[in-house]
């Protein structure tokens, strides 16, 4: 099946549901009940849910903000990613979180995994209307930990330099979110080779024309078995979706393989309506989900749809972070709504969405190389979106800076065209082991341009 893009084919999409799932017996007073029968229906029926959990303190130590919270051994409904919440969004949670959950399948506990805290950097620009939305929430970085029907959690706060009551406070109202992915509308992407999605490139060393653009797009290998292909656009229906007055430029990538929304079963009534456009797509940030490595290519969009809801419901996002995602066998998705070829701003990078696109790549990279394939599938997707805005992937641009904690706001950064989370923000992201292959992309993008 064919998808098509949100932005050519004007969905209209549901209002978003605001009422969280009624929990099971076990967690009775772990969540407020919906407001109305109608309201619960309708959530136990929507695709996917999340159950959000309070933490209490695991020591004898009752007052808020106490020094170790967490929850003791439980079932619960079937979730597959995890992650922790918190009220306020500008407080930092200086500690460490650890889960432990149940695979459903074999009834086996995992051993303890760490939830990476520093996650505040993957939010819209401060003083934008998504940022100062009442809804958003601080969180941890979520984790993807396949079907599980129980959990164990907790969180212990950072000691002080000298004695352990020296030890900063945990943010109020922290709360355990299990998200469950629900069923897509379509199955998921099953696995590409090595040498990532097929796809028909201009050769190197020569300029594309737009009419060779098309062409080779056209002509591209047809999409991973399951995936949704966004098929080629012409040089007309180009121009009328960048635009008027834009135009594809002489250095330009084929478009690759895209799985749009509807292919990975996006839930189109859990974001917010209408779309949030910046004016171009100067540079492109690569960053890593930090969900861990535990995945196989075929489960990509269920991953993709938790990340989506943990986003929206449990951080309090208009819609995914990301404008794009990209698995660890090279398949390409759509992330937030708008439009892929469009400039839709994310919530990514902290001080320089407006101008940019972010791109995550599933899994956590700091010690785990990233496959050949997703390296691969940056350069053709940046090769092709970055050459729509006349951008040389393996350049250097300007961007201004929407504050943060390496750029004062209104700083003009000069910034590689392909550039990691960690460039423009004090950062881990996208792990030392991507960041590294950055290069690689880089000179991959450059070529597929024709460049």
């Amino acid at each position: 099946m064919r998808g098509f893009l949100a932005s050519s084919i004007g969905v209209t999409c549901a209002a978003a549901l605001a009422v969280p799932l009624t929990p099971p017996a076990a967690a009775a007073t772990s969540a407020p009940p919906p407001t109305t029968e109608r309201a619960a229906r309708a959530e136990a029926h929507a695709p996917g849910g999340t159950q959000s959990l309070p933490l209490a303190p695991l020591t004898s130590d009752r007052a808020p903000g106490a020094a170790a919270q967490g929850l003791p051994r439980r079932d619960v409904r079937h979730f597959s990613l995890v992650g922790v919440v918190w009220d306020d969004p500008g407080t930092e949670l200086r500690g460490r979180v650890e889960v432990r959950t149940r695979a459903t399948a074999t009834g086996t506990w995992s051993p303890w995994q760490e939830l990476e805290t520093r996650n505040a950097e993957h939010s819209a620009d401060p003083g934008t209307a998504e940022s100062a939305s009442r809804r958003v929430r601080g969180a941890t970085a979520p984790l993807w930990v396949g079907e599980s029907d129980g959990v164990e959690v907790r969180v212990r706060a950072e000691s002080g330099p000298e004695t352990a009551r020296a030890a900063a406070p945990l943010p109020g109202g922290m709360r355990l979110e299990l998200v469950d992915p629900g069923k897509g509308a379509l199955p998921a992407t099953a696995p590409e080779p090595e040498e990532g999605p097929r796809t028909t490139t201009t050769s190197a060393g020569s300029p594309a024309s737009a009419e060779a653009v098309a062409a080779s797009a056209a002509n591209a290998g047809l999409a991973p078995l399951g995936a949704t292909e966004i098929p080629a656009l012409s040089q007309a229906e180009t121009e009328a979706e960048l635009g008027a007055g834009q135009h594809t430029k002489p250095y330009v990538g084929a478009r690759p393989s895209i799985t749009t929304r509807h292919g990975w079963g996006a839930d189109e009534g859990l974001r917010e309506k209408g779309f949030v456009y910046t004016k171009k797509v100067k540079a492109a940030f690569v960053h890593h989900s930090a969900t861990g490595n535990n995945y196989r290519c075929s489960e990509a969009s269920s991953v993709i749809r938790s990340i989506y809801r943990y986003h929206v419901r449990s951080t309090g996002w208009r819609d995914l972070g990301y404008n794009f995602l990209v698995d660890k066998c090279g398949n390409i998705y759509e992330g937030r709504a708008g439009g892929v070829s469009k400039a839709v701003l994310g919530a990514h990078t902290l001080g320089f969405n407006s101008n940019s696109m972010g791109i995550a790549v599933l899994g956590t990279y700091s010690d785990r190389k990233p496959s050949s394939a997703a390296v691969k599938a940056i350069a053709r997707l940046t090769a092709w979106k970055l050459g729509i805005y006349g951008m040389n992937p393996d350049g250097k641009t300007y961007l201004k800076s929407g504050g943060g904690n390496l750029y004062r706001k209104g700083k003009n950064v000069r910034l590689n065209v392909i550039s990691g989370h960690r460039d423009g923000f004090a950062t881990n992201c996208p792990g030392k082991l991507l960041y590294g292959k950055l290069d690689t992309s880089r000179a991959k993008a450059a070529r597929y341009q024709g460049r």
